[in-house]
């Protein structure tokens, strides 16, 4: 099924190709396959970046919208990210972004392509596990700027992820959230022999 990409605000493309069409932007990105890149670029697959914070926290997940990456891409592939923040006034280009999220994100959003379902992809960051994943929202018609994870959603952890948790296995938030919040937990005291 195809996914459904929802608009990303119209500020936040701009700021976005504005940082594109700047060669000391690119010249001081520190994304190096962005920097060497010969050829034209374009950014790719707007998507919300939320962040998850206090996993541990009893409950359905709270989430924040922190911005929107894009794809940059580049001779047929994603090259680099490029973010978009929120600001006192309006959108603003972030920065410029690569490594191992990149390929993640680009491989998840195909991989993502060939489930059966419909779904409107998203980022959701969780920091206290140093953790990206591809969100997989079941309401196509939501803005992507809102909502929470419903447990019927999938969330594809990008590589790298934590370990004991897998990368690139697409998992009902219903049944990773608890792995999650498990991983955060306190580990029980030991005991000296009496």
């Amino acid at each position: 099924m195809p996914l459904h990409v929802p608009p990303a605000p119209a500020p936040a493309l701009r700021s976005i190709l504005t940082a594109l069409g700047s060669p000391s932007a690119i010249r001081e990105a520190p994304a190096t396959a962005l920097r060497t890149h010969q050829g034209p670029l374009s950014p790719d697959h707007p998507l919300p970046i939320h962040v998850w914070d206090d996993v541990s926290q009893a409950g359905p997940p709270r989430t924040r919208l922190a911005g929107w990456r894009f794809l940059v891409r580049g001779g047929g592939r994603a090259v680099a990210a490029a973010e978009a923040r929120l600001t006192a006034d309006g959108w603003a280009f972030s920065h410029f972004c690569d490594g191992p999220y990149v390929t993640a994100t680009e491989r998840a959003l195909v991989q993502a392509e060939s489930l059966t379902a419909p779904y409107q992809p998203r980022l959701l960051s969780v920091p206290e596990l140093y953790m990206l994943t591809l969100w997989l929202h079941h309401d196509l018609s939501a803005d992507g700027a809102v909502g929470l994870p419903a447990p019927g959603d999938l969330l594809v952890p990008l590589a790298p992820a934590p370990p004991g948790i897998a990368s690139h296995l697409p998992q009902r938030v219903a049944d990773l959230l608890p792995r999650l919040a498990l991983r955060l937990g306190t580990p029980p005291l030991l005991r000296e022999p009496a």
